[in-house]
């Protein structure tokens, strides 16, 4: 499994959206996989241009999983980090998803690193 910060993300981002204006065709962001509870994504949520988010609890992934494509490359966010890397290592060792990546320090770390509009809770 693979991870990235926030800061990186951000760039990430920023690269993807500096070549889609440059160029003709789009440019394909990984899925933004949210495994936290709704309630959590009402409070924070992190938005960007072209950036597909699902909205997955933890709790539902077994049930839900024919929702995602192992084939698409997928972050996993959460509070912290810690439930999306569950999700992430279960991902890719027990369905076969093959570019899974943890966003370490998950939604705070967006807010205190990137975009200080993001509440905090």
């Amino acid at each position: 499994m693979q991870h990235i910060g926030a800061r990186e993300f951000a760039a990430l981002l920023a690269g993807a959206d500096a070549l889609a204006s440059t160029a003709t065709s789009s440019v394909a962001l990984p899925l933004l996989l949210d495994v936290r509870e709704p309630w959590e994504v009402e409070l924070a949520s992190l938005r960007a241009d072209g950036l597909v988010t699902v909205n997955l609890p933890m709790s539902e992934i077994v049930q839900r999983i024919g929702e995602l494509d192992p084939a698409r490359p997928t972050v996993c966010l959460c509070h912290h980090g810690m439930r999306s890397a569950q999700v992430a290592a279960f991902l890719e060792q027990r369905h076969g998803f093959a570019s899974v990546t943890n966003f370490t320090g998950g939604i705070d770390a967006w807010s205190v690193e990137v975009d200080a509009s993001v509440p905090r809770y």
